[in-house]
């Protein structure tokens, strides 16, 4: 390769984002001057020895490489994750599907809170005058309520949002859903049930304060209250 003589140029007070412009509108410049390269000598960013300004090229790619196969590692461990929580979601869906009567819903979420949502504990309430017949159901986790009951009060921005919730909930409003269990509740999820929690609410808890954080994805637990919605309003109808 034919090397190219530098010309000569006056650098003394030369800013050094000018220098970068130039070597960014002149990509080639390197190698028309090959010579520069063996010449250069950078600190290594570990040591204090010197390296040449092509192993830094070298270094510097090696470290995007090892981000981006980080990036793609997580990327397939969100995936993962996801898919785990699909599949949980489908096995409730069909617990829910199976069953015909109030009852026999109750059963199935309690079921798949338990075994594939890692609940210790939960509670469904109704406030829905509409949904008053599911009090017959006789099940210890249901609990219906007026809305404007005053212990509910505690619930009011949630109920305000409608939106899910998730980590840790506040003393009185622990205290109320589970009584003398909660103690031993470490996190917790609120789920409105209902369009914008119209029907009520549904809490579940775990007895690990890092179970559910308040990082978590909403949108499976959307899905969650969705499907416990369309299941009891269709069977109390």
């Amino acid at each position: 390769m034919n090397e190219q003589p530098i010309r000569e140029a006056q650098t003394d007070g030369l800013p050094e984002d000018a220098v970068a412009d130039y070597l960014l509108a002149n990509p080639d410049f390197f190698e028309r001057h090959g010579n520069l390269l063996a010449r250069l000598k950078l600190p290594h960013h570990r040591d204090s020895a010197a390296i040449s300004l092509h192993e830094r090229q070298l270094h510097v790619l090696r470290e995007k490489h090892a981000a981006l196969e980080g990036k793609l590692r997580e990327l397939i461990e969100n995936a993962r994750a996801n898919q785990v929580v699909v599949d949980r979601v489908h096995r409730l869906t069909l617990r829910l599907l199976g069953n015909r009567d109030a009852r026999g819903v109750l059963a199935a979420v309690d079921a798949s809170l338990r075994e594939d949502f890692g609940a210790s504990n939960w509670v469904l309430l109704i406030t829905d005058p509409s949904l008053q017949e599911l009090a017959g159901t006789g099940f210890p986790q249901l609990r219906v309520v007026s809305r404007d009951a005053p212990e509910l009060r505690v619930f009011a921005t949630f109920f305000e949002s409608g939106r899910p919730r998730s980590g840790h909930i506040r003393e009185n409003q622990r205290d109320y859903l589970f009584g003398a269990d909660g103690a031993q509740v470490g996190s917790t999820v609120l789920l409105p049930v209902g369009d914008r929690a119209s029907l009520g609410l549904l809490a579940i808890a775990s007895q690990d304060s890092e179970r559910y954080k308040p990082t978590m994805s909403t949108d499976f637990l959307t899905r969650i209250g969705e499907l416990l919605t369309e299941a009891i309003t269709a069977r109390a109808a």
